[in-house]
C-alpha cells in the first residue's frame, strides 16, 4: 500500500487510540485524566481544600474534564489561555427500563441523543459503553466492545420507494436494536452488564448506558491521506487539547493554560457538566483565590482571558457543494478553520481572528476560514455559551470533516496534528 510522502503519522495514531478507547464521555474523560497523571498532573476533589501551588491540576466531574498549568510566578491576576472542547457525541442512549421486544425478538428501548444522522445506525454492529453507578456510591465504566447490537433496516423488497422517495424513519419505532431471541425479561440487560462489568447486578442503582459503533478508526484511500472513524466530533478535539496543554506545561509562562472539555454539547450543554453550566467558573475563580486573590483579582484575570472554542466543522462536500458558501470552501489537510458567523452562533470576532491567526504563525500551521451559506441555518458550538456566561473572549475553531454526527465520520489525517500545534501555540502565548 503506498504511503503519501510527508505526512506525520505519529499524531493521528495516537489520536485512532484515544478513539478506540473512548466509546463514551466518562471513557474520553478517563483517558484524558491517564494522560495527564502521566504527564505529572494532579487530580484535585472539589470538596477538598485547593491551595496555589506551581503546577498542574485537574477536576473530574461525570463527562466532563478542566485542568490546568500554574507556572512559576504566577500571581492571582494572570490571565488563563482556554481550549475549550466537548466530549459527547450523538448516539443511541439506553432507556431507564431497557428490556423490550416483539414477535420473538428481544430487543433493547433506546432513546436518541443529540442530532443523530439515523440511517448512519442501520445495520451497524454496536457495543454497549457508559458507566454504572452503586448502591455505595461509586461508578464503574462499562466497556462492551463487540458486536452486541444491530438496528436492522426494512428490506428493499418492504420499502420499494426508498430509492426514490428517501429513508423515513421514525426515532420511536424504527430505532429500536436487536440484541437476541426470544421473550422479554424485565432486568435481563443490567444482569449482563453486570456480569461484563465484574459487579453484582443487584448493587447497580443506575447507569448512564450508549451504543457505539465496534469498528474501529482506519486510514482511507489509496495514498491513506484520510481518516474514518467515530466521534471525531469532537474526540479529535479534546485529543488535540489535551496533548498541547501537556506540552504547554512548564515553569515559565505568561497565562495559565487551561482544557476545558464538557459533556452534554450536543443537546445545548445545559447541566452540572455542560458548559453553560458553573463548572469552568467555579474552576477558574478556586484557582484564583487559591493563588490568594480576591474578586478583583478574578475579575482582572477574567479580563484577560482567551478561548479557542474547538470544535469539528463543514468540509467542503464535492456531492453538495451548492450547499457550503461559494466563497468559503474548507478542504481536508487545509488546516484548522476559522469559524465566524455574524448572529453570534459561532464567537469569532476580528480581535479572536487576529489572536487565531498569531497561533497558527508561530506553529507554523496553515488555516482556512468558515462561514455557513447564508441560506442554510448555522450550527452552534460551546463558543457563544462561554463568552456570555464569563464574558470571557472567545474564538470558534476546529477542524474540517465530512459525515457530520455520522456513526462514522471522516477528515484529512493532517488536519488533528495541525490542530494541536496550533493548540499549543495559542496555550503558550
Amino acid at each position: 500500500m503506498s504511503a503519501q510522502p510527508g505526512i506525520d503519522r505519529g499524531h493521528t495514531d495516537d489520536l485512532m487510540s484515544f478513539l478506540r478507547a473512548s466509546p463514551s464521555p466518562y471513557h474520553a474523560v478517563a483517558c484524558a485524566a491517564e494522560r495527564l497523571e502521566k504527564a505529572g498532573f494532579q487530580r484535585v476533589e472539589e470538596t477538598a481544600p485547593w491551595d496555589g501551588a506551581a503546577g498542574g491540576r485537574f477536576v473530574l466531574r461525570g463527562g466532563a474534564i478542566i485542568a490546568w498549568y500554574v507556572p512559576e510566578g504566577a500571581d492571582p491576576a494572570t490571565p488563563y489561555r482556554i481550549v475549550g472542547a466537548h466530549t459527547d457525541s450523538p448516539n443511541l442512549r439506553v432507556k431507564p427500563i431497557p428490556d423490550t421486544g416483539a414477535h420473538g425478538w428481544r430487543q433493547i428501548a433506546v432513546e436518541v441523543y443529540g442530532g443523530v444522522l439515523l440511517n448512519t445506525w442501520l445495520d451497524r454492529d454496536l457495543g454497549l459503553s457508559g458507566r454504572i453507578s452503586l448502591k455505595d456510591g461509586s461508578h464503574h465504566l462499562v466497556t462492551i466492545d463487540r458486536p452486541l447490537l444491530r438496528v436492522p433496516q426494512l428490506a428493499v423488497h418492504l420499502d420499494r420507494s426508498v430509492n426514490t422517495e428517501g429513508l423515513k424513519l421514525d426515532k420511536q419505532r424504527h430505532m429500536t436494536p436487536i440484541w437476541g431471541l426470544g421473550g422479554v425479561e424485565e432486568g435481563d440487560l443490567i444482569r449482563f452488564v453486570a456480569e461484563e462489568t465484574g459487579v453484582a447486578a443487584e448493587e447497580i442503582a443506575g447507569w448512564d448506558l450508549m451504543t457505539h459503533s465496534v469498528e474501529p478508526p482506519a486510514y482511507l484511500g489509496r495514498d491513506r491521506e484520510l481518516l474514518a472513524g467515530p466521534r471525531m466530533d469532537n474526540l479529535v478535539s479534546v485529543h488535540a487539547g489535551t496533548a498541547a496543554l501537556i506540552a504547554a506545561a512548564r515553569p515559565k509562562l505568561p497565562y495559565i493554560p487551561v482544557l476545558a472539555a464538557f459533556d452534554h454539547e450536543e443537546n445545548g450543554s445545559q447541566s452540572d457538566t455542560g458548559a453553560d453550566g458553573p463548572l469552568l467558573g467555579t474552576v477558574l475563580e478556586r484557582s484564583v483565590f487559591a493563588r490568594g486573590g480576591a474578586y478583583e483579582d478574578r475579575a482582572r484575570a477574567f479580563a484577560g482571558t482567551v478561548c479557542l472554542s474547538s470544535d469539528t466543522g463543514h468540509a467542503v462536500h464535492p456531492n453538495y457543494a451548492e450547499r457550503h458558501e461559494p466563497g468559503h470552501h474548507p478542504r481536508p489537510n487545509g488546516g484548522p478553520i476559522l469559524k465566524v458567523n455574524v448572529n453570534q452562533r459561532y464567537a469569532t470576532d476580528g480581535a479572536g481572528r487576529a489572536v487565531f491567526a498569531a497561533a497558527c504563525e508561530r506553529a507554523g500551521v496553515p488555516w482556512q476560514s468558515f462561514v455557513s451559506h447564508n441560506s442554510m441555518p448555522c450550527g452552534t458550538t460551546i463558543g457563544p455559551i462561554t463568552a456570555a456566561r464569563h464574558g470571557i473572549a472567545t474564538v470558534d475553531i476546529g477542524i474540517a470533516i465530512l459525515s457530520m454526527h455520522s456513526a462514522r465520520e471522516l477528515c484529512g489525517v493532517q488536519d488533528p496534528r495541525l490542530l494541536a500545534k496550533a493548540l499549543h501555540a495559542f496555550l503558550e502565548g
